[in-house]
């Protein structure tokens, strides 16, 4: 199976990087460098190799392991057997002590008159064993490696600390291009797995667009029976992923991984979540929240409307993660015991109320993607509205800037269940909680976003089709 489908934009972004390099670039300094991040499984590692194997350079790939000591070696050692012209140098050194060091026997491997590519793997694990790394990347980078014709390839899994590298006061800043490898969208997993628009939407909240689940889903299947035959093998990568995922973002912080747990099993609010994490005390139970919303783990979530709110909700913000939370990691031991039907059972018992709030977020952003003539006029932020009491809760707002509009464009629906319309009861309600929206009136126009289409006149309506086209 193809793993590059819908990957054509990031391989066009990394021949656009190459140009300059194999062209020469401005004022003698062909050399270029990109950060490339996204989150863990998405297939960065692959883009590359994908990427290096279409342009057919000279090339060396390191990935680090997250111990100085043997990521020195692992560098001097991956160098010698690359396919640079002279790579053969690293063999007569020993094992360089420092970056400084190694990065330096790289600049003299390195072509000088035909390009190459140079990719530095798992890139937060240097940062992080040792605080000269980027200092000794960027003297390397400014004295030598700009000076010759090799794209610089950086890649890393840690969001946060990727986006913190190239920000002013480090000594990488301004040097690299950043990049952001998403996973595939729910048009490319249509395509990939060739489902109809509604089950490339169940499949997408299942995988999260994540290539190696994707990989192993059988074409043209159904989540019912992708999930009978990953929930029969503890090492399938619906089931691992998950757990690798949680040990490389979060190897110490257990009350981090807690709070993010008491979230992933449907808690919303600040208070809720410090009960189901153990009536953790408020101080702690910020500071999780601050971690996980830092690592993009959580989104924070305001009412969206013309009045201020604290009302702050807050959600898994992956959606495979979201799956694997709430069903996947509470029944590993069922799995591993061979009884992967009790957790199929449990899903399929809780799947339509718990897929209902899991495509909020998935339709939103949806929305945002549209053409302008699809929604009505000024939607420059899509979110939803609620007030403490959950009256109302309205799935859609449609406005002129978010968390507090000026203009209030639309209010919609989402109804995403199989055989059950949109009609004109759900229209009364939708109507009657516009009355209660600040900044709505009579005039707002009303939207209805229905798995099974709109029996209701008077509403602007789209479909799974039509939500599968803002990803075109």
């Amino acid at each position: 199976m193809n793993g590059f489908i819908g990957r054509r934009t990031e391989l066009g972004h990394l021949d656009d990087l190459l140009h300059p390099v194999k062209t020469g670039g401005l004022g003698g300094r062909p050399g270029r460098a990109v950060l490339i991040r996204g989150r863990r499984r998405v297939g960065k590692s692959r883009l590359v190799e994908e990427f290096l194997e279409r342009a057919g350079l000279p090339h060396v790939f390191f990935a680090a392991v997250g111990s100085r000591e043997e990521d020195l070696a692992g560098f001097a050692a991956e160098v010698a057997a690359s396919s640079l012209p002279d790579a053969d140098r690293f063999g007569d050194f020993a094992a360089p002590q420092s970056w400084d060091a190694a990065l330096s026997l790289l600049a003299s491997a390195l072509p000088t008159d035909v390009p190459s590519v140079v990719v530095l793997d798992e890139m937060p694990y240097l940062v992080r064993e040792d605080p000269s790394f980027e200092g000794a990347l960027q003297k390397a980078f400014d004295r030598t490696l700009s000076k010759l014709p090799v794209l610089l390839i950086l890649i890393g899994s840690d969001i946060a600390m990727m986006e913190r590298l190239n920000t002013y006061g480090r000594p990488f800043y301004q040097r690299g291009t950043e990049m952001v490898v998403p996973p595939l969208t729910p048009r490319d997993v249509s395509a990939m797995l060739d489902l109809p628009p509604a089950d490339a939407f169940d499949a997408y909240l299942i995988s999260g667009g994540l290539p190696l689940i994707l990989e192993e889903w059988p074409h043209g299947a159904d989540l019912w029976e992708y999930l009978r035959h990953a929930l029969r093998r503890p090492t399938s990568a619906l089931l691992v992923s998950g757990e690798r995922t949680l040990a490389a973002e979060f190897p110490t912080e257990a009350q981090a991984r807690t709070v993010l747990g008491a979230i992933g099993h449907g808690e919303r609010t600040f208070t809720l979540i410090g009960r189901a994490a153990g009536d953790l005390n408020p101080g702690s139970v910020k500071r999780s929240l601050e971690l996980l919303t830092t690592r993009r783990m959580v989104s924070a979530d305001l009412p969206l409307s013309t009045k201020p709110s604290r009302e702050t909700r807050y959600r898994v913000d992956d959606p495979y993660m979201r799956f694997w939370l709430s069903f996947i990691g509470p029944g590993i031991p069922a799995v591993e015991r061979g009884r992967g039907d009790r957790v199929l059972d449990t899903i399929r018992a809780s799947w339509t109320s718990w897929r209902g709030r899991a495509i909020e977020p998935v339709v939103r952003e949806a929305l945002l993607r549209l053409a302008d003539d699809r929604l009505p006029e000024g939607t420059n932020a899509v979110g939803g509205y609620w007030t403490r009491t959950n009256d109302p809760e309205i799935d859609l707002i449609g406005a002129d800037r978010a968390p507090i509009a000026k203009r209030i464009s639309f209010a919609g629906s989402i109804k995403w269940l199989e055989n059950k319309p949109f009609d004109h009861r759900d229209l009364s309600r939708l109507i009657t909680h516009r009355s209660q929206l600040p900044g709505a009136d009579d005039e707002t126009p009303l939207l209805a976003v229905a798995r099974s289409g709109c029996t209701a006149e008077g509403v602007l309506s789209l479909t799974p089709e039509d939500l599968l086209e803002a990803w075109a």
